[in-house]
């Protein structure tokens, strides 16, 4: 299910350069400016060379990452934490930005993998269009399904420019989600343990209840 289809495999074929540049030009011109004067001219080019970089997430393999793992660790088996993970990702409703932190732990169970890469996997979801409540599972699920740790933890909190520049209005408003699997699921104290240690709500205080 968090696997996604190529855009080769679900629309049939990925446009052209040109055609993604023209549809930019419609968009321009719907919007009631020209996209032939001086300062709209270059903006299709600039436009389509920054949606590579935003959604380049599409051309990634999260379990290619996770792949190249460690096992001599001397026994270590207690938890480990990135937190305060930057993101940047752009929702699916409304293509407007989602701006957050992700916080990821997981419990070894005879290996561990660079810390790096689970930056690399929080980039891979973030990197294309998106709600925060399926990155939210799919970063915990792909962490899961190659490791298979004792447990997986993932913690994100996010601003939604869809919300708070348009629609409602309401700048300053955080969503949080998360995901917890294994001993973080069963184990009220291990959930506890990280929940602590990323400073957010314990279970019973709302969103982690």
């Amino acid at each position: 299910m968090r696997k996604q289809k190529p855009l080769s495999v679900v629309e049939g074929g990925k446009p052209s350069r040109k055609e993604a540049e023209d549809a930019i030009r419609t968009l321009l011109r719907w919007a009631g400016d020209d996209p032939a004067r001086e300062g709209l001219k270059d903006t299709p080019a600039r436009v389509a060379r920054s949606y590579e970089e935003f959604f380049q997430g599409y051309d990634m393999d999260p379990d290619d990452i996770l792949k190249r793992t460690f096992e001599e660790i001397d026994g270590y088996d207690e938890m480990v934490l990135l937190k305060d993970i930057r993101f940047e990702s752009h929702c699916e409703h409304h293509m407007a930005p989602i701006i957050g932190r992700a916080h990821i732990a997981y419990l070894p169970l005879r290996r561990v993998v660079g810390i790096s890469k689970l930056a690399r996997v929080v980039e891979v979801y973030a990197k294309r269009l998106q709600i925060q409540e399926k990155m939210t599972v799919q970063i915990a699920n792909s962490i899961n399904d190659v490791l298979q740790p004792k447990g997986v933890a993932v913690v994100i909190e996010a601003a939604h420019q869809c919300m708070t520049t348009r629609g409602v209005h309401k700048p300053g408003v955080t969503m949080i989600t998360s995901r917890m699997l294994g001993a973080f699921r069963d184990d009220s104290s291990t959930r506890r343990e990280f929940l602590a240690m990323i400073g957010n709500p314990q279970p019973g205080e709302g969103v982690f209840s």
